[in-house]
């Protein structure tokens, strides 16, 4: 129950769904987290719930990740908080339903600035905190999504592309400079969260539709044990990996 003691942790979208489930395992085995989100009584009923089992275990702090000054602030105060940085899980995400033709240029742009500029951002500016708590891991959630041909959800596997091919980069360049940093992203399938029972909504996709139809909603808690293991040192040999959580989805 202490894989990610000594560690500190920032985790993107850390408010519900997906993010609330990593900052809960992150926790649990030990690492100190910093909950951001753009919802600020959620994150903040987070870290409280964290802080009643753990006290001094997580931090909330608002933030928008296309913001790429408030990512200078939020490094800055997790560093000076905690006392460094050692893991960053790019969480944040929305997916707004569309296909080639029918999305907008605005729904576009706002799902890649999210889900692309906010990775790019979020790695830019840990990888030097990172380096100065002596390395460290990266977490970018993608989806798969970035494999599949999904035309409703053009612009966000636009997104998830991106993520996916920045992720190899990052991870490169990051071992060419020996900065002791991994980047890694993963690519869950359906995932029995907020954003997806919202997405399912609009599209008129009832809830049998998984279990009928293929291998089922996954739940949070299932790609959270996959962002501990990226986190800790047991997945020291893993980088630039892409790690597809969907129960088979992808080859079929």
């Amino acid at each position: 129950m202490a894989r990610l003691a000594g560690k500190v942790a920032i985790v993107t979208g850390g408010a519900q769904g997906l993010g609330r489930a990593d900052c809960e395992a992150l926790a649990r085995e030990g690492a100190r987290v910093v909950i951001t989100d753009v919802k600020v009584a959620e994150g903040q009923a987070v870290a409280d719930a964290l802080n009643s089992t753990r006290a001094g275990s997580a931090l909330f702090l608002q933030q928008d990740v296309r913001d790429e000054e408030r990512w200078r602030e939020v490094i800055a105060q997790t560093v000076a908080h905690f006392g460094g940085l050692h893991v960053l899980v790019n969480n944040a995400g929305i997916v707004i339903p569309g296909t080639p033709e029918a999305t907008t240029l605005e729904e576009f742009r706002l799902q890649n600035a999210i889900m692309c500029e906010g990775v790019f951002l979020g790695c830019k500016h840990a990888i030097p905190a990172m380096r100065g708590s002596g390395g460290g891991s990266i977490v970018n959630m993608s989806s798969v999504a970035s494999h599949l041909g999904y035309p409703v959800f053009f612009a966000y596997s636009a997104a998830k592309g991106a993520v996916r091919s920045m992720t190899k980069a990052i991870a490169v360049w990051c071992q060419m400079q020996k900065y002791g940093i991994r980047c890694n992203s993963l690519h869950p399938g359906a995932i029995d969260t907020p954003m997806v029972a919202e997405a399912n909504k609009l599209l008129g996709i009832p809830d049998e539709y998984y279990t009928k139809s293929g291998p089922g909603l996954g739940r949070p808690e299932d790609v959270a044990s996959v962002v501990v293991f990226l986190a800790s040192d047991e997945s020291r040999f893993i980088n630039g990996a892409e790690l597809v959580l969907d129960n088979a989805l992808t080859i079929q």
